[in-house]
């Protein structure tokens, strides 16, 4: 099957980078654009070279930096062995499963079963098997690494797939399952910066993104939201949002890359760089996009329950700026009219009325209420 773009050109900035060449080769569909409304249904073709169906993601604001996949795992079968010597990020879109990752032939093999929603990470250059537990019903997950990046700064594919160096201490230097629940800590202020999210969740394995429950306020940016930080063993990370029904986060930017899908709820994000056009993007279940590099956006709950997104991260030392949080989001109370306008306009169709306080339209940085406050 010859490569296929949907929903946008490609940008000529990345037109022949090594990545784009090594993708276009393979021979199976490439979806582009702003958004992927359901990753459970999007055309995926055959992989010869991987003996599987999958399909490439090359979203606008993730070229060069992530790359982002989907494979599927027919009924009760198994995808090839695999590796890379980049961390690989997993997100179960559809289906329960095993997984078994080893160092090198020989030692112990360790494997753990997952389900939809699950997250779980593959540390660089760990062979790993994706098995489908159920007879009657194929799989889905997506796959994102740094890929693109890396490309970027040694461009021959062979060093990132043939490449047999493995650090073994990833998986075999602790007692302890590397696929265990994973381990709150506690940052300083400091560490936690002006994001204020104090918690973070170290772990290769979260079994359910989508019933996560071991949250913190998220006061920075409204809503009355609240968010989990997670980061792998190895050091790759990101974060999950939840805000309630008829409410929405003050719009922000940050650099390039950050892969964002939808566990759970409907509801849509505005896009826009600034001056420019906004570019309005629909999600539910399964649905994904990526902010373009420094473009504002804002998240919007429209549905009948809460909502959450799962934002896999950007390699973010690198690519975002020093600005303080006020120079980087959007106050209520200076934002478009356009943007409350359109979400109670929204709600209005869906007969849901918003619970957005007066007060966060009146006062600059409004004090949600947070239960214990």
């Amino acid at each position: 099957m010859a490569a296929t773009t949907t929903e946008a050109t490609r940008s000529d900035r990345h037109a022949d980078t090594a990545y784009r060449l090594w993708m276009e080769s393979r021979g199976i569909p490439i979806h582009r654009g702003y958004f992927v409304e359901d990753l459970r249904t999007v055309e995926v073709g055959w992989w010869e070279e991987r003996g599987c169906h999958a399909a490439f993601l090359e979203l606008a604001g993730q070229e060069s930096i992530q790359e982002s996949r989907v494979t599927e795992i027919p009924p009760g079968g198994t995808v090839p062995p695999s590796k890379i010597s980049l961390e690989e990020m997993v997100y179960v879109v559809e289906g329960r499963g095993i997984t078994t990752v080893w160092g090198a032939e020989g030692l112990p093999k360790k494997s753990f079963e997952w389900q939809k929603h699950s997250l779980f990470m593959v540390p660089p250059n760990y062979t790993y098997e994706m098995s489908n537990t159920q007879g009657n019903r194929a799989a889905r997950v997506l796959q994102v690494n740094y890929l693109p990046l890396g490309l970027l700064i040694n461009p021959n594919p062979d060093f990132f797939f043939k490449n047999d160096y493995v650090d073994l201490s990833l998986v075999y230097g602790e007692d302890e399952s590397p696929y265990s629940e994973a381990k709150m800590a506690v940052r300083s202020t400091e560490e936690a910066g002006d994001r204020g999210v104090r918690n973070l969740w170290v772990g290769n394995f979260f079994p359910d993104m989508a019933a996560w429950d071991r949250l913190e306020e998220h006061r920075v940016r409204g809503a009355g939201g609240s968010v989990i930080d997670f980061r792998s063993r190895t050091g790759r990370g990101g974060h999950m949002s939840v805000f309630p029904v008829g409410t929405y986060k003050r719009g922000h930017r940050h650099g390039p890359g950050t892969v964002i899908v939808i566990p759970d709820g409907e509801g849509y994000s505005i896009l826009w760089q600034e001056g420019g056009e906004k570019i309005i993007v629909p999600w539910h279940e399964a649905s994904v996009f990526v902010p373009p590099n420094q473009w504002y956006h804002q998240h919007f709950n429209s549905g009948a329950g809460p909502a959450r997104y799962l934002a896999i991260a950007r390699p973010s030392a690198a690519f975002d700026t020093d600005e303080s949080l006020d120079e980087r989001q959007i106050d209520y109370t200076d934002e478009d009219p356009m943007i409350r306008q359109r979400f109670e306009g929204e709600l209005a169709k869906l007969g849901v009325k918003s619970r957005m306080p007066e007060g966060a339209y009146q006062v600059r940085n409004y004090a949600w209420t947070y239960k214990g406050d």
